[in-house]
């Protein structure tokens, strides 16, 4: 019996090493959203 198994090599890219290099600007946009939400909630309730 002989098993050969052809594994292709696939460069399986991993979605938080893809979202890394966006950090500097995907958080302080994301932390201006919220806050601005909030404080839109804040002045609709009040």
């Amino acid at each position: 019996m002989s098993t050969s198994t052809n594994h292709q090599t696939e460069k399986h890219t991993d979605v938080v090493e893809s979202i890394v290099p966006m950090m500097p600007i995907v958080l302080p946009v994301g932390g201006a959203i919220l806050i601005f939400l909030l404080a839109f909630i804040a002045v609709f309730m009040a």
